[in-house]
């Protein structure tokens, strides 16, 4: 072959490759702009015996005892950025009804605490849908239970594709967010197909899902803490609290994205990456007090709800507290993993499957609820 033929054959391969990128980030594109999530939600109602008045549902104090937290003296200085869809025309009052009843600090745009921003970080907010502002109250109630001295952005996507969601994330993270929740999530995918959630230097947590065994993204996503639920109960040991796997939560393997290199020592029965990392309370059974006002299928007012859109924002703020997110990555909790820093669920099933700690608690990691839960900030 010529030196004449082989510069032409060059330059004939290196222009299809130029050719065939844009149509690659493009199908990627639309599919992101077509692919839509569902928040994670669930309508609960509060442990037997706990809290029999109004509010019902656990509160900070309780979520604050039964992980340890050092919730009265960290997080200043920190923001945690909530990522969801549509509007919550009620959320800043909402939101400030919920700390003035378990006595925290007000957290308002007028004291700089809390932000509300559209996905392009204006305030041209987009169209009110009930179902998300429940998920927005929520959300934001975790946050301020969880780390009450933390700022709390809110970042609303126009609609719930991916392609708009990404946006948004990618909008907390140029606000300067420490932290990002997604409580949402829809059928597995490739992060070439929505790639809005790597962003070093910010921790991201996002919902594994409520259906219970199978997989979810973005909580499959390779950039992310993937966040398991439990039943969370009082008991009477010396941590004062017992956890088993809530059914509902997702796990499972992805079929597009890779393991996670911390993930390598735990037996996930994974070739790719494994759902979840950790995980915090989500059983609807055994479900939280949030305070919403915009009207989700006739109720608003104080109401008590679960899902794994419980656990996210914990996990989140979590990660607020212990303050190292401009230096970590999300294998941290698994190279930081001890009982002095998780407490590890060992019952209870999301389903079935093969093999079986996809679905199935046990000691040491296992689908539904990851590493454990939080025992303090140390594995953050």
């Amino acid at each position: 072959m010529t030196a004449r033929i082989r510069l032409l054959l060059s330059m004939l391969a290196a222009l299809l490759l130029a050719m065939a990128v844009p149509t690659f980030a493009a199908a990627n594109a639309s599919l992101a702009a077509t692919t839509y999530a569902h928040p994670m939600f669930v309508v609960g109602h509060a442990a037997p015996g706990v809290h029999p008045n109004v509010p019902s549902g656990y509160g900070p104090s309780d979520l604050q005892s039964a992980y340890k937290l050092p919730s009265s003296t960290k997080g200043a200085g920190q923001t945690v950025a909530i990522v969801d869809s549509n509007n919550d025309p009620t959320a800043e009052a909402d939101l400030g009804v919920y700390r003035a009843q378990y006595g925290l600090a007000a957290c308002t745009t007028a004291n700089g605490c809390f932000k509300k921003v559209n996905q392009t970080g204006g305030t041209s907010y987009p169209p009110t849908d009930a179902g998300w502002a429940t998920e927005i109250s929520l959300d934001l109630d975790m946050v301020s239970a969880t780390c009450p001295k933390c700022h709390i952005l809110l970042v609303e996507a126009t609609s719930a594709s991916y392609a708009n969601l990404g946006a948004a994330v990618n909008e907390a993270a140029a606000l300067h967010a420490t932290t990002i929740s997604n409580s949402y999530g829809g059928g597995d995918m490739s992060d070439s197909s929505a790639p809005y959630y790597n962003h070093p230097g910010i921790m991201i947590t996002a919902s594994s899902g409520d259906g219970g065994y199978g997989v979810e993204f973005p909580a499959s996503s390779r950039y992310v803490t993937a966040v398991g639920g439990t039943s969370l109960t009082h008991a009477s040991n010396a941590r004062g609290w017992s956890e088993t796997a809530w059914s509902g939560a997702g796990s499972g393997c992805s079929a597009y994205n890779p393991a996670l290199s911390g993930q390598a020592s735990y037996s996930t029965g994974c070739a790719r990456r494994a759902v979840a990392d950790v995980s915090a309370v989500a059983d609807p059974s055994t479900g939280v007090a949030v305070y919403d006002t915009t009207p989700y299928n006739g109720s608003s007012g104080w109401q008590v709800y679960g899902g794994t859109s419980v656990a996210s924002p914990i996990i989140a703020s979590v990660y607020a507290l212990a303050g190292n997110a401009a230096g970590i990555n999300n294998n941290y909790p698994y190279t930081h993993h001890s009982a002095s820093t998780f407490f590890d669920v060992t019952t209870g099933s999301n389903g079935s499957c093969s093999p079986t700690q996809l679905c199935h608690a046990r000691v040491g990691w296992d689908g539904p609820t990851g590493l454990g839960t939080p025992n303090g900030v140390g594995g953050f």
